[in-house]
């Protein structure tokens, strides 16, 4: 039975990975509960991501790292459950100090069903990125573990550099790419610069990095077919699908 259960995880593993082609681009939704998630497979999504934002409100917590592992896991195990294509599950930054502390986050979500993670480089509770090579050292272990538990889950490394890094808007670009080179060089399958939304900034972190990249839907982000045309090849919901779901709900709790 559990041999069953672990070929099946390493077909969605597979599967999942084959889906980061840049010859194409694939749209990835962001769940935050089983219903969600139902959802986003029954309207043909081949594969299904959490948001850390969603899933934690929807828990009673802000997004970062306050909610209790046990409960992340546990709500993770609850989508795994139900969805027959791969789920790719957001650890934040791995919720841990240490190297050891997240590995044994992702292994923990690996055991209930995941078969791809979304990890950050930024530390929460400062506010600050984490050193480039601290965070290339946690990739490579992360690779050690995907040959432990012999499925070969998707690394997606996303860098915040945009976003934290201090110096000018050139400069953080740069140092996003840095970064992302530096997570590809360390094993990632995917590298993710938070914030990316302007065409030739695109255009110019994806020929950098060489490498499969992701994209959130925000505001500004260009069309998807002008996504594909400069080579993005992963683009996520983010929050944004829970956001709308929220703002549904206070209009007609608004309305006569």
């Amino acid at each position: 039975m559990l041999a069953n259960m672990m070929k099946n995880q390493r077909e969605k593993a597979e599967e999942f990975l084959s889906l980061h082609d840049r010859k194409r681009t694939f749209v990835l939704p962001n769940a935050w509960d089983v219903p969600s998630a139902r959802v986003f497979e029954d309207a043909g999504f081949r594969a299904v991501a959490t948001s850390s934002a969603g899933m934690m409100v929807s828990l009673g917590y802000p997004d970062g790292e306050l909610i209790d592992r046990k409960a992340l896991v546990g709500a993770v195990a609850r989508i795994a459950r139900v969805l027959s294509v791969p789920l790719s599950a957001d650890v934040v930054s791995g919720f841990g100090k240490s190297v050891g502390q997240v590995l044994d986050t992702v292994r923990k979500i690996m055991n209930v069903g995941a078969v791809g993670i979304n990890i950050e480089d930024v530390d929460h509770s400062l506010k600050q990125l984490f050193p480039m090579q601290k965070q290339a050292e946690k990739i490579k272990s992360l690779l050690r573990l995907r040959e432990e538990l012999r499925v070969p889950f998707v690394i997606n490394a996303r860098t915040d550099a945009l976003r934290f890094y201090q110096g000018t808007e050139e400069e953080r670009l740069e140092e996003a790419i840095r970064r992302s080179v530096a997570y590809r060089d360390a094993g990632a399958h995917c590298v993710y610069p938070m914030g990316l939304v302007e065409s030739a900034a695109i255009s110019k972190f994806v020929e950098a990095v060489d490498c499969p990249v992701n994209v959130m839907i925000r505001k500004g982000l260009p069309p998807l077919e002008d996504l594909k045309r400069l080579g993005v090849a992963r683009v996520s919901f983010g929050p944004a699908a829970s956001y709308a779901v929220m703002g549904f709900l206070k209009r007609i709790s608004q309305s006569p």
